[in-house]
């Protein structure tokens, strides 16, 4: 099997594979919990608590409609322009494995939060389409800030509820900073 062949095989496989979960649990969450439902997964420090993101990353968002509307717009765009990039360099052999998964992850993540924008309004009827929010339920309390730390004592560290697309975004793009001089490297096919 060509080695492009192969790539292309496990990024697709990635993306769906990463998507078919990431969906499988939103729905689950939003099927059988109330938004604010909270269920301790291991003790008091990760467990589900269901919200929906009207926005982007922490909640932050560009406005009502037209600002909901422009980022749903853009986050499809990227996802198209990584799609092509990814497509070019492995049919041009300067892709490898590595490359190959982390942005495979980024983009599954990326699709996996874009459907929920696009159809989960639609679906759920409370908005129209690539106007819904994003369902996010990991909540991990890893420690609590001592009082005396300016601004962010007495909370507790990585506040963010999140989800699988979410981290899926996060892995593949600390992996690609982790992995920098890897990705900004030409790679030449060999002669």
């Amino acid at each position: 099997m060509k080695k492009s062949t192969k790539l292309a095989i496990v990024a697709s496989t990635i993306v769906l594979v990463f998507i078919i979960l990431d969906q499988i649990l939103k729905i689950w969450v939003k099927t059988n919990m109330n938004i604010g439902d909270t269920i301790p997964l291991i003790g008091n420090w990760f467990m589900l608590h269901f919200i929906e993101n009207k926005g982007m990353a922490f909640g932050l968002s560009f406005g009502e409609n037209l600002g909901k509307l422009l980022l749903s717009l853009f986050r499809i765009a990227v996802v198209c322009g990584i799609i092509i990039y990814m497509a070019k360099k492995i049919k041009q052999d300067k892709m490898d494995m590595t490359a190959t998964c982390l942005l495979s992850l980024v983009v599954a993540g990326a699709i996996g939060n874009i459907i929920d924008s696009a159809f989960y309004g639609l679906i759920f009827h409370y908005a129209p389409f690539m106007y819904g929010s994003v369902v996010d339920m990991f909540y991990v309390k890893l420690f609590l800030i001592p009082q005396w730390v300016p601004a962010f004592g007495g909370s507790y560290f990585f506040p963010a509820i999140f989800n699988l697309a979410d981290s899926c975004v996060t892995v593949g793009l600390f992996g690609m900073l982790f992995c920098y001089k890897h990705f900004i490297e030409e790679k030449t096919p060999p002669q």
